[in-house]
């Protein structure tokens, strides 16, 4: 049996970000529910309520939902319209393919005066004579019935003869009620134990049997379960080949035939899968396996240069790193995705205090960097005169550029004195040589030309030229 509880209707209400208190609408249909509870204190805002598709029997506790509007209770076990006189809003009521017989019971719906739409195909009491024409005249303020529009002639012509028809589906819905008791009756008595042979032998002749070995305890086990199932097909066969009438507890026991074979079914395919392979990560002495349960591809790389040992994983791009996990000892490692083994064994010890795991943003690898524990001691190169003369030409200009630097860091003024176009100076002979060194540094006398009177022998003068003053 199926209860209503809060778990399914947050579940129903994801629309709503699983609040209950203010749901104006919730689907809870093909859920085998067979009792409305519950709804009417924790959503006491709905509007729409589907509850088609279930086993409810009664119409029970929704009178306080006064926000209610349309309510489906479509193929259920419905056999009587009650306990919704408390819906002031209700304008449709579905209650296609029930089990209502007892047609007067619509009686309950003449307070709402907001009623419009009114589904009753499917249900026994529609095969009544003037089914229509009573219905129509006792709910004045009802506008559809099945699908159909009401006219205004129509129910001119029910309310007249109102009193014949009346009388008359009385008698008719007697008839039904008589006919139902029957029904109920008859499905009691077939559903009842009768005391008597069972198909089991109670004898104490086999006492002794009971010490036998365990192989044939387990094959007559075996033998019987064989023989079990073979009964269950039988009679899952005899019920959907077996004729049965139209009523609320052949509808109930056709869905626990449903479910029965179902459970069956499962149970068949869980006994007929192989179990699951365990995976060995370390044998029984505790020496540890290489696994790679994801089946994904990695590269183990020997980094001499660094002396460590790079592990270069190809996870998926997208996927979450949350879903990795790496796990560093000194002699392997092991990384688990999405629940999936890779452990490899490491050539040499390794230290995971100084390990470290990275993931590429562009291709989604996940790599992980382990220095080894022994260290390699390099032997130290005697340096060639090349590279002497390369080290003392970098220091050379190594200084220079670091004297150049405080120069643009530190400006001096100085007063310079004499010609400024002397540039090279030689100061080996400065003291031996006067005579030389007074010529080599005496400065050139400029050459002054005098002006003559007389004309230069090219010159030629032009009259038209006026005098210079």
């Amino acid at each position: 049996m199926v209860f209503i509880t809060e778990e399914l209707v947050r579940r129903r209400a994801e629309h709503n970000n699983m609040e209950i208190s203010t749901l104006e609408e919730v689907s809870l249909h093909q859920q085998d529910i067979e009792k409305i509870e519950y709804l009417d204190k924790w959503c006491r805002d709905l509007t729409i309520l589907y509850l088609q598709s279930n086993l409810i029997p009664k119409i029970e506790n929704v009178s306080r939902l006064k926000k209610l509007k349309y309510l489906n209770l479509a193929l259920n076990n419905i056999e009587r319209i009650e306990n919704l006189e408390g819906c002031e809003s209700l304008e449709k009521l579905d209650l296609t393919v029930n089990f209502v017989g007892e047609l007067t019971s619509i009686e309950n719906l003449r307070s709402l005066y907001n009623f419009k739409e009114l589904y009753l195909t499917g249900n026994p009491c529609i095969e009544y004579e003037h089914y229509r024409e009573y219905v129509i005249a006792t709910l004045p303020q009802l506008k559809r019935l099945d699908g159909k529009d009401i006219e205004r002639s129509e129910r001119i012509v029910a309310v007249q003869d109102y009193e014949n028809i009346k009388k008359s589906i009385l008698k008719q819905q007697d008839e039904y009620a008589a006919k139902r008791a029957a029904e109920k009756l008859k499905e009691d008595q077939k559903n009842e134990i009768k005391p008597g042979f069972d198909g089991r032998w109670y004898t104490d002749i086999n006492a002794e049997a009971k010490s036998s070995d365990d192989s044939d305890q387990k094959q007559s086990e075996d033998h019987a379960e064989t023989n079990k199932n073979i009964e269950n097909k039988d009679d899952n066969k005899t019920f959907w080949n077996e004729k049965m009438p139209f009523t609320p507890e052949s509808r109930k026991a056709t869905h626990q035939q449903l479910e029965k074979e179902r459970k069956e079914n499962q149970s068949t395919k869980n006994s007929d899968l192989q179990p699951k392979r365990q995976i060995r990560l370390a044998t029984d002495d505790g020496r540890i396996l290489n696994v790679n349960e994801a089946k994904i591809d990695f590269q183990l790389i020997d980094d001499e240069k660094n002396n460590s040992i790079v592990l270069d994983v190809a996870c998926y791009k997208y996927l979450d790193t949350s879903l990795i996990d790496v796990d560093v000892q000194p002699t392997y490692i092991k990384v688990t995705i999405k629940s999936k083994v890779l452990q490899l064994v490491l050539a040499e010890e390794v230290n995971p205090d100084r390990s470290e795991a990275k993931r590429s943003q562009t291709t989604g690898h996940l790599v992980v960097t382990m220095p080894k524990v022994k260290e390699i001691i390099k032997a130290h190169k005697p340096k060639s005169k090349a590279s002497s003369v390369e080290n003392t030409s970098s220091t050379k200009s190594n200084k220079e550029t670091a004297s150049t630097k405080s120069t643009s860091t530190k400006r001096y003024e100085k007063l310079e004195a004499g010609d400024t176009s002397i540039k090279n100076i030689d100061i080996r002979n400065i003291v031996n040589d006067k005579t030389q060194n007074q010529k080599k540094y005496d400065k050139p006398s400029p050459k002054i030309s005098e002006i003559t009177d007389t004309p230069d022998d090219d010159f030629v003068d032009d009259p038209e030229v006026p005098p210079l003053e």
